[in-house]
């Protein structure tokens, strides 16, 4: 592809390989896409933890213009049955990976699944594939190229339907919050996926069972705010109640992980500022 050729397309990359592996993925984007328009989003993502990187892809990426192609390759499945799809979502956005959830709930926040297409190897790329372990470099990439450069959708494949994932949805009890763990971040933060709107305006303790242990934790506005090394419940950067320790690690002091229950009851609240 001559320069005046190259994709303008703003393409995002997600992974849980490590940097070694994705810069193979941004070797065959640099040869045919214009400088600086490729974005790393994240390639520390859980490995094979297709569910939580589903939750994760979706916080980060759906905030990028529409039209943006995001590659995502999370890919326990690789060389198997699974397929490789491309999605076009409602707002023009294209999103390419395997075919096993990962995707879908990204684009249900880019408005929604438009038309998915089974990637055929043969039609994204020229190139030989190198062993059946990297669909990341061998085929999502050359595909992204593809579409970046003006291919339509329909030219990598035939349609199909992608595997339905949805982030598991929390649930309000009378006084209480009901969810799980859908990720641990890298200072072993507890995100649930209970919304922080959901806790009581002048909240200042919550009740707090994770897994089965219970006790009572302060609610706080920042990590500041707790003791040295104190656990304590606050809203995170994804929108979401999460539990932390002061520069410490819940996950591990709680024995936590993704998927780990999570009950929240609301208690410490001042009645009668709740009144006014």
């Amino acid at each position: 592809m001559t320069r005046r050729g190259r994709g303008r397309a703003l393409i995002t990359l997600s992974s849980d390989v490590g940097a070694a592996y994705a810069a193979q993925m941004k070797a065959v984007l640099a040869r045919s896409i214009e400088p600086g328009r490729v974005v790393d989003l994240v390639h520390e993502l859980p490995r094979h933890g297709v569910a939580e990187a589903a939750f994760v892809v979706r916080a980060v990426a759906a905030g990028f213009p529409p039209g943006t192609i995001h590659v995502v390759v999370v890919d326990p499945g690789v060389g198997g049955s699974r397929a490789s799809i491309a999605i076009v979502c409602r707002d023009g956005s294209r999103l390419v990976g395997p075919d096993n959830g990962v995707l879908f709930p990204l684009a249900e926040a880019l408005g929604g699944t438009a038309a998915t297409f089974r990637i055929d190897p043969g039609r994204s790329t020229a190139a030989p594939r190198v062993g059946t372990t990297f669909d990341g470099r061998d085929v999502f990439a050359p595909a992204a190229v593809r579409l970046a450069g003006g291919t339509a959708p329909s030219r990598l494949g035939p349609r199909v339907h992608p595997s339905e994932y949805r982030v598991p949805a929390p649930a309000r009890r009378p006084g209480a919050a009901v969810g799980q763990v859908v990720h641990v971040d890298r200072f072993g933060n507890l995100i649930t996926n209970i919304p922080t709107d959901w806790a009581p305006p002048t909240i200042r303790r919550v009740g707090l069972r994770v897994g089965r242990r219970a006790r009572l934790v302060p609610w706080t506005r920042s990590y500041a705010s707790l003791r040295d090394a104190g656990l304590g419940a606050l809203g995170s950067s994804f929108g979401t109640i999460e539990i932390a320790v002061r520069e410490g690690d819940a996950a591990a002091r709680l024995g936590a992980r993704t998927g780990t229950p999570v009950v929240l009851r609301w208690s410490g609240v001042d009645r009668r500022a709740a009144k006014r």
